[in-house]
Formats: structure tokens, sequence, C-alpha cells
């Protein structure tokens, strides 16, 4: 969690940062940056900045979480060949070594396993799975809030086209009047905050796809690795 507030925080500073640079530059012709930023403060600091925190926050667990799963990929292959020169080698003791010296979520399975292997196979495959499930857990950890705020950004941008509407049949009630000028105000508030929610939610969306395959292919090594440990202490047995 340290890991998410500091990038939030560091998000937030460059956020801040870019608004304070693009007040002070004085050109002409609008980047799309400074258009951005306009229809930003367009869309009313309310639903808009709910949204951007959405955004924020949502982009914070995504890049922690890519960092802690390509950190905890590991080459099972040449794990498994390890462990299998260990266990040829120096036993048992030496594989857990091998394991010890090794990071990423298989390493620890392996060494779980190993620890029950004095035990019989049935225990080190219980280890196995056992301890599998811990760490699928501590790969899919905040996930789920990045899920939310998918959800979370178009609905805010929603409900801030319908107080975007309200407000301009609010105008059309006090003008008596139905005229475009009159409801133009809260109609482009309306789908300012559609437009803001929406691109939010596709954003956090992509990171979350990729988050969800990248935690399936890790889960899929766990488990065929899994299969080769059980295999190698059944041939060390022997």
């Amino acid at each position: 969690m340290k890991k998410v507030v500091n990038v939030l925080t560091i998000a937030g500073f460059m956020f801040f940062g870019a608004i304070q640079s693009t007040f002070a530059q004085e050109v002409a012709e609008k980047t799309f940056h400074q258009e951005l930023k306009q229809r930003f403060i367009e869309g009313g600091p309310g639903f808009m900045g709910i949204v951007l925190v959405a955004l924020i926050l949502g982009l914070a667990i995504a890049i922690e979480r890519i960092i802690y799963l390509n950190m905890a990929t590991t080459n099972t292959k040449k794990l498994v060949a390890n462990v299998d020169e260990a266990l040829s080698s120096g036993g048992i003791e030496a594989a857990k070594e091998v394991c010890r010296n090794t990071k990423g979520p298989v390493a620890s399975i392996f060494y779980q396993g190993l620890e029950r292997a004095d035990e019989g196979l049935e225990a080190a495959e219980k280890a196995v799975v056992g301890y599998g499930g811990v760490q699928m857990g501590l790969l899919e950890k905040n996930i789920s809030w990045i899920s939310l705020f998918i959800a979370l950004a178009p609905m805010l941008g929603f409900m801030g086209t319908v107080i975007g509407m309200i407000g301009a049949f609010d105008a059309i009630a006090v003008a008596n009047d139905i005229s475009p000028a009159v409801v133009a105000g809260g109609i482009k508030v309306a789908l300012l905050t559609t437009v803001f929610g929406l691109v939010v939610a596709i954003i956090l969306q992509i990171f979350y796809n990729y988050i969800i395959s990248k935690v399936d292919s890790i889960v899929n090594n766990m488990e065929d690795a899994s299969i080769s440990l059980i295999d190698l202490l059944a041939k060390y047995k022997k």
C-alpha cells in the first residue's frame, strides 16, 4: 500500500505541476494539453475532479501491480532444471537453497513443497497446493479496486450528465426561453463529464486486461511448475 501512496503522490505532483506550467505558457495557439485543461475546467470541478481522482488512483494501483507482476515473473524451466540438479547432487537442502536464492512465487511454492518432502509426497503436494493459493491471492491483490474505478468513472460521468441536463432545464425555467444560448452551457457540461468518464474507464480497462492476462500467465506457470516439482520429488524418492 505504501507503493500505491507513493505513486499516487508523484502522479498528483506531476498533474498539478503540468497545470501550473500550462498557465505559465502564453502562446496564441492552443496545444492539446491546453485544450484538455480547458475542457476539464469547463466540465466543472465537482464531478470532473472525482473522475480525475479515480483515474489517478486506478493508474497508481495498476502501475504498482504491473511492477509487482513483472518482478514475480520467473523462468520456471530454468528453476525446475536447477532444482532437479540440486536434488541429484545435494539432496533436499541443496534444492531448498536454490529456491531461497530465486525470487518469485514459483520459488516460494517450491520451497514450501521441499519443506514437507520428508513427510511424503502427499504432504508435499498439499503444501504446494495450499501455498499456491496464498501466492495467487498476492498476485491478485488490489486488482478489484481497478475494476471498481473502471465502473465508477463512467457512472460519475453519467451523473454529471444528468446534473448538467437538470441545470439546462433550470436555465430554461428561469429564462422562460428554450433558445440554444440558454441550454448550451448545461448540455456542454453534461457531454464533457460523460466523455471524461468514458476516457478514464477505457484507459483503466486496458491496464486491467493486461494485468489479468499477466496474472493468468504466472498462475499457469505456477501450476505447471508445481506438477514438475512433484514429479522431481517422486523421482528423488525412488
